[in-house]
């Protein structure tokens, strides 16, 4: 059996150990959008498909069996891809989607739409701003007045904001970091997506511990018709009931 995962993510490569360790054939493709990405077991290829034709063509040349797309919860266009070409090809889907953040007692969170609705939601929160979005889509910042601190794996691409200073470091990131990260830029408010899971989940306790708002930007749907899990586990269960 030959299982194409759309990866990136811890989970993918937790996946893709599981998988591959019962005789399965596991491709991993990843987008290339990370200098030094960890690689996870079986087969790995790198690179885009040429959009949902692309990608449906890959599949029946490869002869795969099934598709989990286990991409980040924002990946959208490589979900709804996904989706399309899965259909295309005929071969089943499955979403492996970590469950989203929810807010806790204490928890000070403004909920938006998109990067830009979280740069119009800064007006009036405070001028240092831990901006931890990642390395694309920071133009969405680039007029505002605010100081900014920009954490990504790898240097972001300009447009930036005008005020800012790049931290490149990869989680997971520790509660104890996080609140000497806070204390020592003096940082007024958080500007996070809403990726979920436990890797870069300590900045929101020490967001809270230290009465910081966040500006949460919730993430896409699942395309439509297309089951989800919601841990690498539950992943592998669908995948080997395939067989």
């Amino acid at each position: 059996m030959h299982v194409l995962i759309l990866g990136g993510t811890t989970e993918a490569r937790v996946l893709a150990g599981l998988l591959a360790d019962r005789r399965v054939r596991v491709t991993s493709s990843l987008a290339g959008r990370v200098a030094s990405p960890r690689l996870p077991d079986g087969e790995v290829r790198v690179g885009g498909f040429g959009g949902a034709d692309g990608l449906a063509a890959w599949v029946r040349e490869h002869a795969v069996d099934a598709v989990i797309d286990a991409t980040h919860p924002f990946a959208e266009r490589i979900s709804f891809n996904a989706a399309r070409a899965a259909a295309t090809a005929h071969v089943p889907l499955l979403a492996l989607r970590r469950p989203g953040w929810v807010p806790g007692e204490g928890d000070d969170w403004r909920d938006v739409g998109s990067l830009e609705e979280a740069a119009a939601a800064l007006g009036g929160l405070g001028d240092r701003v831990f901006l931890t979005t990642g390395r694309m889509g920071l133009a969405a910042f680039a007029d505002r007045p605010e100081w900014f601190l920009v954490r990504s794996v790898d240097a972001p691409d300009a447009p930036m904001p005008k005020r800012v200073e790049v931290l490149l470091d990869r989680g997971p990131f520790s509660l104890e970091g996080e609140r000497e990260l806070l204390r020592r830029h003096r940082v007024d408010v958080l500007v996070t997506k809403d990726s979920g899971g436990s890797a870069t989940a300590p900045k929101l306790t020490a967001a809270r511990e230290a009465g910081v708002p966040v500006v949460v930007v919730r993430r896409p749907p699942v395309p439509e018709g297309v089951p989800t899990a919601a841990d690498p586990e539950e992943a592998a269960a669908w995948a080997r009931g395939l067989g």
